[in-house]
């Protein structure tokens, strides 16, 4: 008789390591005379073990193990962005209402009933059933491959706040399931009571009735879809951004010069008009140098005020800088054409530089061949108060500034060699963080 090992045993031995079992009739290190004992192999390989509970007696995943599962999801989806170019394509309501009718209508009873009260009761319970599953299936399909907004990247839960206003993502999709829900209520109720019918005529009456029913509570509430189709379209406009693209973000007061600086470094068209604001979103824009692509943004301008008092535009630029691994090409514009004080100017750069001092920098002064010997001063600055900093900057700009000239292009050929060394500087940056973060996966 041969001994076995316990299967506790088993799993900790190596794979392909050989056990041997001992005899029961061995004694210590000595075997008793006239018994053999052979050799037993045993192929162990490693294994991966999943903690269950029994439920219902069946085995399911622990609760911590289907935690698990949600919460790498959870964070696999905050380390990239893109999930706007992923969303469902989502029918207009009439679409989808017309659609179920059409398929419903379509449905025959069971083959081989042949009381015709009995056929008819079939038929209609199934034309119901049908009806209610063509329109709550789109809903559910909705619910489901929409993003839950505390799962998106950072920068693209901003886009969702800024743009559709805070709370109204979720307020849509909320509708849209308790639409899904309603619908099925509403279905199951008919056709259970026209599947109660006694007489083929009551059946034709509860079929109608269900139909019309369904009908009405998809076309009351059915604006719900078509106001997530409108979000859907709204989010899959917005910019693409590849995190592991070095990114350059052009920032400053409005209508410093901004957009006409992003059509002339990158591939961007953005409306160019001589009023605050012009830029209404996050634009983006593409550079090639040396068959290497780089990311070009162009930011809604930013004034001097509080964030609690910055609109949703100034927010956007701010959310950008924030979220997103961009080198910053501030524009500064003293010539007096972009509405925004030197002084104000100022102000606004220091605060932003402060804020992201951690980010890439190059400064830019706009529309050169506007500047006078004599700095420009508005009615409301006083220069008395000025100090030598401020003046300074009245005058040229920050140390180390870039004069350029869209309209004379000068100061552009200097201009577009900064911004490639600084791009270059930011993929290297990039590539180390990278490298950084699979190191700390490798030891964790």
């Amino acid at each position: 008789m041969i001994g076995t090992s316990s299967l506790s045993q088993l799993w900790q031995i190596p794979s392909t390591k050989l056990l041997f079992a001992r005899s029961k009739f061995s004694r210590g290190q000595y075997m008793v005379h006239g018994r053999k004992a052979y050799p037993v192999l045993c192929l162990c390989k490693n294994m991966q073990t999943t903690t269950y509970e029994i439920v219902n007696g069946s085995y399911l995943p622990t609760a911590q193990t289907k935690e698990n599962k949600i919460k790498h999801k959870a964070l696999a989806a905050e380390e990239s962005v893109g999930a706007f170019q992923k969303l469902p394509m989502v029918m207009p309501s009439v679409d989808i209402l017309y659609s179920a009718l059409r398929k419903a209508r379509r449905v025959s009873p069971t083959k081989g009933i042949a009381n015709a009260a009995k056929r008819e009761r079939n038929k209609g319970a199934k034309q119901l059933d049908a009806l209610m599953k063509e329109l709550a299936v789109p809903l559910r399909m909705y619910k489901e491959n929409f993003p839950n907004k505390k799962h998106l990247h950072p920068y693209e839960r901003s886009l969702i706040e800024l743009t559709l206003g805070d709370g109204n993502y979720e307020e849509v999709l909320g509708k849209v399931d308790a639409l899904r829900k309603k619908v099925i209520s509403v279905g199951k109720e008919h056709a259970s009571l026209c599947a109660k019918s006694t007489s083929k005529r009551e059946a034709e009456e509860r079929l109608s009735e269900g139909r019309e029913k369904l009908e009405e509570v998809f076309r009351c509430d059915g604006k719900a879809v078509d106001d997530l189709l409108d979000i859907a379209k709204i989010l899959r406009a917005m910019p693409v951004v590849d995190l592991e693209t070095p990114t350059l973000c052009l920032v400053g007061a409005p209508n410093v010069g901004k957009s006409s600086l992003v059509r002339i470094l990158s591939t961007g068209k953005p409306e160019i008009c001589n009023y605050p604001f012009t830029t209404r979103g996050i634009l983006m824009g593409h550079i090639a140098f040396s068959y290497q692509n780089f990311q070009v943004t162009d930011t809604p301008g930013l004034l001097r005020r509080h964030d609690d008092d910055r609109n949703n535009l100034e927010k956007l630029t701010l959310a950008v800088l924030s979220h997103l691994p961009t080198a910053v090409l501030y524009v500064h514009d003293l010539s007096g054409e972009c509405g925004t004080s030197p002084s104000d100017q100022y102000i606004i750069y220091k605060e932003i530089k402060e804020r992201f001092s951690d980010h890439l920098w190059l400064d830019v002064v706009s529309k050169c061949d506007l500047l006078q010997e004599s700095p420009v001063v508005f009615i409301t600055e006083d220069t008395n108060a000025d100090n030598p900093e401020l003046a300074k900057y009245r005058r040229m700009g920050p140390d180390g500034a870039i004069p350029v000239s869209v309209k004379s292009e000068v100061g552009l050929n200097e201009l577009k060699a900064r911004v490639h060394d600084l791009l270059v500087s930011q993929a290297e940056s990039i590539k180390s963080q990278m490298s950084t973060e699979e190191d700390h996966e490798v030891v964790g």
